[in-house]
């Protein structure tokens, strides 16, 4: 009973932190980001696997992504907000947009880490998170990510990676809306003061660091 109070709480405490903030330094690396040119070699690749928060703090320390931008996609609404993204009426995910170097990180290793860090089997549903802009989803933006994701899935799904069957959608991207300001870096600059971030997020990146240690970034 506790464990689900606790739950609940965290729920609420993130809903309830989700709110405008931002500072200097954030805004600073924004601009140095994207001022910066791009390689040859840049690529973009979109994911949904879940709450934002918790895919953009993983995708960030990953060697080789130059960016991982929060946002929405996969809905009907043009320039959603994130209150209209949360009620479930715009058909909208939360997502990544990442653009990462493929001289140094691959899509397949990408995908390696999208399937290995959220639960692919549960519909509209990470953990405590609740709704479809939780579902899982990879927004492919060429034939080849497309193969790719649809092998990589029916491999798991052969293999019995997972318990039930994946449910993970695999669509061709449209667009890419960035959330607010203040939903990016947000594990970043809110880690040690939002519970959500230390109760939900903490644990999940300790995890990923020691299964992809030898896949992260050396300058963090």
């Amino acid at each position: 009973m506790l464990a689900v109070w606790m739950t609940g709480l965290v729920t609420l405490v993130a809903c309830a932190q989700k709110a405008p903030g931002t500072t200097e330094s954030k805004k600073e690396k924004q601009t140095m980001m994207n001022s910066a040119p791009l390689p040859a070699t840049a690529a973009v690749a979109t994911f949904a696997n879940g709450c934002f928060w918790c895919t953009e703090a993983i995708f960030e320390e990953l060697d080789g992504v130059i960016s991982a931008v929060s946002g929405y996609t996969g809905g009907e609404t043009i320039s959603p907000t994130y209150k209209e993204v949360c009620d479930g009426n715009t058909g909208h995910a939360e997502c990544l947009q990442i653009t990462y170097d493929t001289s140094k990180i691959s899509f397949d290793e990408l995908l390696e880490v999208f399937w290995q860090t959220h639960d692919p089997t549960t519909l509209n549903r990470q953990g405590a998170d609740v709704g479809t802009q939780y579902r899982s989803g990879i927004f492919y933006h060429n034939d080849e990510q497309k193969e790719k994701a649809e092998s990589y899935k029916a491999a798991l799904d052969k293999s019995g990676a997972f318990d039930r069957p994946i449910v993970t959608e695999i669509t061709p991207f449209s667009i890419f809306y960035p959330a607010e300001d203040y939903h990016q870096q947000y594990f970043e600059l809110n880690g040690n003061s939002n519970p959500y971030c230390r109760v939900v997020i903490q644990p999940k990146l300790e995890k990923f660091r020691k299964v992809f240690k030898d896949k992260l970034r050396k300058d963090r």
